[in-house]
C-alpha cells in the first residue's frame, strides 16, 4: 500500500536523524433520495519527497487559481426576402476557476478516529492536573487526541442488585463531550494490577460486585504468577456469574446504547482486565468458546447503534461469529509482540474499525530487552508507523501512561503530527473547479424568439471536486458534503446543489471519488459566483440536520484553507 512503501522508504534514509531520545522520566457513495451522487475512481495522491519528518504527508506547492474566459455567440442568418435581421442572439460567457490545494500544516485531529490517551475522570480538565490539557506541563500530545478512554469498575457501577450508579461516569462523559470528544468505554470486573500483597483485600482488585458472591456466584484461589501473592478469582462461567453480567449488559444498553458521547464498547466480563486470559492469575481457567459466543450474541442482540468490540484474547471460532455480528476486534500487544497488528487484518476486511493499545507504556517499552521469544520488543518509531499502517487502525491508544502521553509527544512529536494524518480516514481536496457559464441558456433557448419570449436561466454553476481519502481506513460513519458560496469572511450565502451523503464505510483509504454540486440562477438575480468578495467552502457534517440547524461541520478537510469554524475555503 502506498503509505507502508512510503513510510519505510522515509524511515531508510532519514530514521537515524529523525529519532529524538527521551525525555525525563520524572513519573511512572452512492445517491440516495434527491442527494447528489459520488463516482468512485481508483487514484490516490502523488507526495513531493519529504524534507524533514514533519514533511512525511505533506506536498510543498502553495495556493494559486487561475481564472480562464471564453465566449460564444449563437447566431442565425434571416431568410434573403427578410429586409433585416432579427434573430441576433446574446452571448455566453463561461468562467472557470481552477485552485490547486496545499495540504493542511500541522496536526489533524478529527471525530470517531485518531489518538486517545488516557481519561480517569473529569479531574483531566481540571489546571490542577499538570499533564491534563490545561495543566502546567503544557501538554501539546492533547492535540491528537480525539477521543478518551478508560476503564470503569463493575462494582461502582453497579454496588447492589438492580441498583446503577452513573454519576462519575456521567461527569466524565460531559466534561469529554464540552471538549468535542467521546469515550470508549471499559468496564472491567477484575484487575491483578492491585494485587499487591498476600490475599489483600479483595475489593481491591476483585471488581465483580459484592452481591453476585451474596447471591451464591463461586470463585476459586489463585496465585498471581512471578509472586508468592495468592488471591481470589470469580469462577468465569458460573451460571449465577454469567446472569449477574448479562443483567449489568442489560442496564447498560439501555443507558448508553446510542448515546453520542460514547465511541465504542468493550465486552469486558470474563479474565483478567476483562481481556478474555488469565495469563497472570494462575488456577483460573477461562470459558469454553460456546459460553463466550453466547455473551456476544447476548451483547450484540442489545447494542443496535453503538459498536462494540471483542477484547484483546478473543481468537479462532470467536472471533469469527464477532465479525459475524458486527462485533470489532481491538488488539492490546502491539509492537511488543510481532506479528500483532496482522490479527486484525480480519476485522478491517470485514470493513469494521480497528483498535489497537501498545503492551505497555511508552517508557516501559524503551526499556524492552527485545528479546523474542521470552521477552517483549523495544518501542520504535518504525514499528509504531508498521503497527498502524499494517493493521489498517482507526484508533489507537497514544500512550497508556498516566502522563498521558507527554512524554510520547515530547520525543516523537513530528512524527506523531504526520501520523494523525494517517490514522483512520483522512479527507483531501485533490481537485477543485468552478464553472460559471452565463446566459448558455438564454442563447439556447431563444433563438429565433422576440424577447418576450425568452426562458431559461441566467447561469449556471458547477463546482467539481475530487477528494482523496489518504488515510489508512474507511470513514465508519455516514458523512454530509456540503458546498456554499460565501462572502470575504466565510458567512454562508447560498448552497451549491443538494448535499452529498457518504454512507459509512464506503470511502475507502486510498479511494477517490468526484462530486459535482450545480446550481441555477433565476433571470434577474445576480450571480454569486461572479461577485467581488465571494468565494466558496466545503465541508462535512456528520449529520445533514446539523447543517440545515446552522451548526458548524465537526469533519475537517486535510488542506489548507481551514476556518474556526471547519469549513474549508477555496480562495481564489
Amino acid at each position: 500500500m502506498i503509505f507502508r512503501s512510503l513510510l519505510h522508504a522515509f524511515f531508510t534514509f532519514t530514521f537515524a536523524a529523525m529519532f529524538v531520545a527521551c525525555g525525563d522520566d520524572s513519573s511512572s457513495s452512492g445517491p440516495e433520495g434527491g442527494e447528489s451522487s459520488a463516482v468512485e475512481e481508483s487514484s490516490s495522491l502523488d507526495f513531493a519527497k519529504p524534507s524533514s519528518s514533519a514533511d512525511i504527508f505533506s506536498s510543498s506547492s502553495s495556493w494559486f487559481a487561475t481564472t480562464s474566459s471564453s465566449s460564444w455567440q449563437a447566431s442565425s442568418s434571416s431568410s434573403r426576402n427578410d429586409e433585416k435581421d432579427t434573430s441576433s442572439v446574446p452571448s455566453a460567457d463561461t468562467t472557470k476557476i481552477t485552485y490547486t490545494l496545499k495540504r493542511f500544516d500541522g496536526p489533524l485531529s478529527n471525530p470517531h478516529k485518531g489518538f486517545t490517551v488516557p481519561t480517569g475522570g473529569a479531574w483531566t480538565f481540571v489546571p490542577e492536573f499538570e499533564y491534563g490539557p490545561y495543566g502546567s506541563l503544557n501538554n501539546r500530545a492533547w492535540d491528537l487526541v480525539s477521543y478518551g478512554s478508560g476503564y470503569q469498575q463493575w462494582n461502582k457501577l453497579n454496588p447492589a442488585k438492580g441498583v446503577y450508579d452513573w454519576t462519575e461516569l456521567e461527569k466524565l462523559l460531559n466534561a469529554l463531550a464540552e471538549h468535542n470528544m467521546g469515550y470508549a468505554l471499559r468496564v472491567l470486573p477484575y484487575t491483578p494490577s492491585f494485587i499487591k500483597s498476600d490475599f489483600p483485600p479483595q475489593e481491591e482488585y476483585d471488581w465483580t460486585p459484592p452481591f453476585v458472591y451474596e447471591m451464591g456466584a463461586k470463585k476459586i484461589q489463585i496465585d498471581l504468577r512471578g509472586t508468592d501473592y495468592r488471591a481470589y478469582a470469580p469462577v468465569w462461567d458460573d451460571s449465577i456469574y454469567i446472569w449477574a453480567a448479562k443483567e449489568f449488559a442489560k442496564a447498560l444498553a439501555k443507558k448508553y446504547d446510542g448515546d453520542p458521547r460514547i465511541e465504542y464498547i468493550d465486552i469486558r466480563p470474563f479474565g483478567e482486565w476483562g481481556e478474555w486470559h488469565t495469563s497472570h492469575i494462575l488456577g483460573s481457567e477461562m470459558p469454553a468458546d460456546s459460553v463466550l459466543i453466547d455473551m456476544l450474541d447476548y451483547y450484540a442482540s442489545l447494542f443496535k447503534k453503538t459498536q462494540l468490540v471483542l477484547p484483546s484474547n478473543g481468537f479462532g471460532d470467536v472471533y469469527t461469529h464477532a465479525l459475524e455480528l458486527g462485533i470489532t476486534k481491538r488488539d492490546d500487544g502491539f509492537i511488543g509482540i510481532p506479528g500483532r497488528p496482522d490479527t486484525l487484518l480480519r476485522a478491517y476486511n470485514a470493513n469494521l474499525p480497528t483498535i489497537a493499545e501498545n503492551i505497555a507504556g511508552y517508557k516501559t517499552m524503551l526499556a524492552n530487552d527485545d528479546l523474542i521469544p521470552g521477552g517483549t520488543q523495544k518501542w520504535t518509531a518504525e514499528r509504531w508507523v508498521d503497527a498502524i499502517t499494517t493493521a489498517h487502525l482507526t484508533y489507537y491508544v497514544l500512550d497508556q501512561d498516566n502522563d498521558c502521553g507527554y512524554y510520547f509527544y515530547k520525543d516523537n512529536k513530528a512524527l506523531a503530527d504526520s501520523m494523525s494524518k494517517v490514522i483512520g480516514y483522512n479527507f483531501t481536496v485533490t481537485r477543485a473547479e468552478l464553472l460559471a457559464v452565463t446566459g448558455a441558456d438564454n442563447a439556447a433557448s431563444t433563438a429565433g424568439k422576440s424577447a418576450d419570449t425568452t426562458a431559461g436561466n441566467a447561469a449556471t454553476n458547477t463546482l467539481n471536486i475530487t477528494v482523496t481519502n489518504t488515510g489508512v481506513a474507511p470513514c465508519f460513519f455516514d458523512v454530509y458534503l456540503v458546498a456554499e458560496f460565501v462572502d470575504s469572511t466565510g458567512v454562508s450565502l447560498a448552497q451549491i446543489g443538494e448535499s452529498v451523503r457518504i454512507p459509512k464505510g464506503t470511502f475507502k483509504d486510498g479511494a477517490s471519488q468526484e462530486f459535482s454540486f450545480s446550481g441555477d440562477v433565476p433571470v434577474g438575480e445576480a450571480n454569486l459566483a461572479t461577485q467581488s468578495g465571494v468565494t466558496v467552502a466545503l465541508s462535512l457534517f456528520e449529520s445533514e440536520e446539523a447543517y440545515k440547524s446552522d451548526k458548524n461541520p465537526t469533519v475537517r478537510f486535510d488542506n489548507d484553507g481551514l476556518q474556526g469554524n471547519n469549513k474549508l475555503l477555496l480562495h481564489k
